[in-house]
């Protein structure tokens, strides 16, 4: 079931009529966990079972270590968690992947070996819900949080489904105490999130799916070179869809926990107009960006030891990270850029003093340090695209299915091979430029605005034009429910 179905049309309105009606407050919530159940078994039923185990288990480590002063056994608990929550998603995620680099290090040193495939197959967003219950019991254990009491309250946290296959990944601290008192949305908070919702199914079903997903699916479908054209048409129109599919899901996520009358954090905050890879981390996947602060960079000691310490958390962290969307090499290798990147900023602005990377905001725009120009709003401009440019090579790992792919079209885009075949038409290489134009100047615009504060100071009949132009254009562009691309992570 995704959000761009009819199935969940309906499926919605029921759990919000439901929601609102006069029932006790605990009934409401056994409705919106079973209705999280069913969410999560439309795709495939047998999986519940891994949400059962991961919430039951986690909910009782979590207790005895709450009742527990031995620190070795408080250990214990937490390490009885963290096996049960990372073996399912090595198993599940990784098993695959880790058995054929076995089978490949074998054959380096002449022996073959032929297993039997695995054919394992991927529970949807089950690196997102065990990163949100691993959250748990690492705060349990480090006393920052108290465990959970309520059996049902920990188990809508885990399973609230809104968020529960593809983010934000939330904190316990910030879901599971809205679960204690009833919570409705206001008439204006009701509207807001219907407002969401159709912004997030925009982005997705008209702009991803409909604009720009062709073009990306085309040129990085293609076995053989493409003219460098074609290849920067084919890397843009990725960059702008993968955006709009993940931001997109996101915002309707946030829109129908406001329209429940919940709150969960924001996800992304144009992370093309960022200045700087710090910056972008601060944009872009705000929840995972910050699960990886607190619970990898920092105990790996952040920038406490060092320069030489410091570059090899960031590389740690980011290379784990890019291991966390996928089990494939390329990821890695889009994550490792990444930290490279980092590491380079850092070294740049080192004489600034600047502090980490994942706690302060950078006091440079680093890109524009390279450049003499004195006009400040063209030296941002200048610095977001540049940062724009440095990420697009990223975006080539992460969507080719191969080493050998990646280095076909990045060797397009740079002219390598200039004669690659022209495959894109004009209008689809115009369309493609057109909307990042505007994707990238919305981004430079809106980079310290918030969309609230916007909607609030703009007349009511512009912003309901502007909503009733998406949702026409959502229901002529509707054709199929596709996937988010985030699910397969």
């Amino acid at each position: 079931m995704v959000f761009n179905s009819l199935v969940f049309i309906v499926f919605f309105a029921v759990v919000v009529i439901l929601h609102y009606c006069p029932f006790p407050w605990k009934i409401k919530k056994i409705n919106l966990l079973v209705a999280s159940y069913i969410f999560y078994a439309a795709w495939n039923p047998p999986f519940i079972i891994l949400l059962w185990l991961s919430t039951v288990v986690d909910f009782y480590m979590a207790s005895l270590m709450g009742r527990e002063s031995n620190q070795k056994r408080r250990k214990l608990y937490l390490i009885v968690s963290l096996v049960l929550n990372l073996g399912m998603l090595a198993y599940f995620k990784y098993g695959s992947f880790l058995l054929d680099n076995f089978v490949a290090l074998l054959s380096g040193f002449g022996i073959e070996y032929q297993p039997l495939p695995l054919d394992i197959v991927l529970p949807v967003g089950i690196s997102f819900y065990t990163f949100q219950t691993l959250s748990y019991t690492i705060d349990v254990y480090r006393k920052t949080i108290a465990p959970e009491k309520s059996l049902l309250d920990f188990a809508l946290f885990v399973t609230f489904f809104p968020q529960l296959v593809a983010g934000p990944i939330v904190r316990p601290q910030d879901l599971i105490p809205q679960f204690k008192t009833p919570h409705y949305a206001t008439r204006e908070k009701f509207v807001w999130g219907i407002g969401l919702m159709i912004l997030g199914l925009f982005m997705k079903v008209v702009v991803a799916d409909n604009l720009l997903a062709p073009v990306s699916d085309l040129i990085f479908g293609l076995p053989m070179p493409v003219n460098p054209l074609d290849a920067w048409s084919g890397v843009l129109a990725f960059s702008g869809q993968i955006f709009c599919d993940f931001a997109g899901y996101s915002t309707c996520a946030i829109g129908a926990a406001q329209v429940l009358g919940f709150g969960i954090m924001e996800n992304f905050k144009y992370p093309y107009g960022s200045i700087g890879f710090s910056d972008f981390w601060r944009r872009w996947h705000l929840s995972f960006s910050t699960w990886l602060r607190d619970y990898l960079y920092i105990p790996l000691g952040g920038n406490r030891m060092g320069n030489i310490r410091t570059y090899a958390n960031l590389m740690i962290t980011m290379l784990l990270g890019g291991l966390w969307h996928g089990a494939s090499w390329t990821f890695v290798v889009w994550g490792g850029l990444h930290g490279i990147y980092l590491v380079i900023e850092r070294l740049i602005v080192g004489s600034r003093k600047i502090k980490s990377t994942f706690t302060e905001p950078s006091p440079v725009l680093v890109s524009a340090m390279w450049l003499p120009i004195t006009m400040k709003n063209l030296r941002v401009l200048l610095s977001i695209l540049f940062t724009f440019f440095l990420v697009n090579i990223t975006w080539v790992f992460f969507r080719s299915a191969s080493f050998g792919q990646a280095s076909m079209i990045l060797a397009s885009m740079f002219g390598i091979i200039p004669n690659g075949a022209r495959m894109a038409t004009s209008h689809e290489i115009l369309k493609v430029m057109v909307v990042m134009a505007a994707i990238l100047f919305i981004h430079w615009r809106m980079r310290d605005k918030d969309l609230a504060t916007v909607i609030q100071n703009t007349n009511w009949v512009i912003v309901a034009a502007i909503w009733t132009l998406m949702s026409v254009a959502l229901i002529l562009s509707q054709q199929t429910g596709d996937s988010f691309i985030y699910f397969q992570f």
